[in-house]
């Protein structure tokens, strides 16, 4: 290994370590801290692929996944789990059809002695040496930082001026579309949960022609005031953009641009933007850093996650890397766009609703029409919550195509 490489190596690892401890210390939010760590080591640590496990009350819930074809549980047990420290051996027990073989190696990560978590990850490539102390130590701040968030985290309800709170709620009612389309053509229809009288969700949808129309959804880290202007600002910038005919690749770095000039950093937004071709029968779509829609291929009952796309919007001033989504053919679909808030409600037994059984529910209901879909959604969500409220903004937004 040169010496150039090497000062270039230490070089992103220091500017890793500053990205997630300048995370931390803002107090960002656990799903922005995720992203940003997921980013760093696929974007500094020439990681390809990689799976986090924390350990939450006797069970590691997965937090993140990527690049991994296999199939991998969603959670392992405590009692699947048998940690010999003192060789260094980590024995996992899986059911069938599981595996990590595909995974080049693990790190545990411990606090005094207690097992946080298992990171799985997998080189870029094998002539790359990989720093395993150094990774093993930012996984252990990240961690720790969340059991910290986790055993922190309280109702805390800040009184604010009546004034405040009404000016706020009234811009970001402005944000959102004063009607959405109920034809033949296309059918919309959002289910939008605040978490208070002033989310941080935003949902759009913009007719620019007859044969083009755009459909977006975001959720900016903080709440309040300041994320709804915010949010007022993105979304103008946004529409001026779509006017000025400007590529698709170019709206998202100017809007990413636009953000970090804005918030110097301080602020991201995940943000998914889609934008579909009757005339071509072609979508095309960005996803930075939210949640996977999920595309639902009316004729054959397949369904997919949008994924492609970059990372979030406003945690640099350049995009690292960027990938237009592109489907043709299409005539007859349905797109689901949905925001954390969704997937992270809770029930009594504290258990998130999740990816997987909102994923379900979609296969279930394929063929619904949008109003029938959020019908039955609400049903099955109020079955499993048992009125606990929501930990975040609850957006939902569902398209029909034909």
């Amino acid at each position: 290994m040169d010496t150039t490489y090497k000062y270039q190596r230490k070089e992103l690892e220091l500017k890793a370590l500053l990205e997630i401890t300048q995370a931390i210390n803002e107090n960002q939010s656990e799903a922005v801290l995720v992203n940003i760590f997921k980013f760093t080591c696929l974007v500094h640590l020439d990681i390809k692929a990689l799976i986090l496990y924390v350990s939450k009350e006797g069970v590691f819930e997965r937090k993140i996944s990527h690049g991994v074809k296999g199939k991998i549980p969603i959670s392992l047990d405590s009692s699947q789990v048998t940690d010999q420290k003192s060789s260094g051996q980590l024995h996992i027990k899986l059911s069938d059809g599981y595996t990590f073989e595909e995974l080049e190696t693990y790190l545990p990560v411990y606090h005094k002695d207690k097992m946080l978590a298992i990171l799985f990850l997998k080189r870029k490539s094998m002539e790359l040496e990989l720093d395993l102390d150094f990774t093993q130590a930012l996984t252990n701040i990240l961690v720790v930082a969340l059991e910290n968030k986790r055993f922190a985290r309280q109702q805390l309800e800040q009184e604010v001026l009546n004034r405040e709170v009404a000016i706020a709620s009234q811009v970001q009612q402005m944000l959102f579309p004063a009607s959405l389309p109920n034809s033949k053509e296309l059918k919309a229809k959002v289910t939008y949960f605040p978490h208070s009288m002033v989310g941080g969700d935003y949902y759009d949808l913009i007719r620019k022609s007859k044969e083009k129309v755009y459909f977006c959804i975001a959720d900016v880290s903080g709440k309040g005031i300041g994320a709804a202007l915010l949010m007022s600002n993105f979304q103008a910038a946004l529409r001026t953009l779509l006017r000025s005919d400007a590529e698709f690749g170019v709206i998202i770095q100017q809007l990413n641009y636009t953000l970090f000039e804005n918030t110097k950093g301080e602020r991201f937004i995940t943000f998914f933007l889609g934008e579909y071709d009757f005339s071509t029968k072609t979508l095309r779509y960005v996803n930075a850093g939210h949640n996977p829609p999920i595309l639902c291929w009316g004729k054959t009952d397949k369904t997919e996650l949008l994924e492609a796309g970059t990372t979030i919007l406003g945690a640099f001033e350049e995009l690292p890397f960027m990938e237009i989504g592109e489907r043709k053919n299409l005539d007859q679909f349905t797109i689901h766009l949905y925001t954390d808030g969704l997937t992270e409600s809770m029930n009594p037994e504290e258990e998130e609703f999740g990816e997987d059984r909102f994923h379900n529910f979609v296969d279930e209901h394929i063929q619904d029409d949008p109003e029938e879909f959020h019908r039955d959604f609400l049903e099955l969500m109020q079955s499993f919550s048992r009125k606990i409220p929501l930990r975040d903004d609850l957006t939902l937004l569902s398209l029909r195509f034909s």
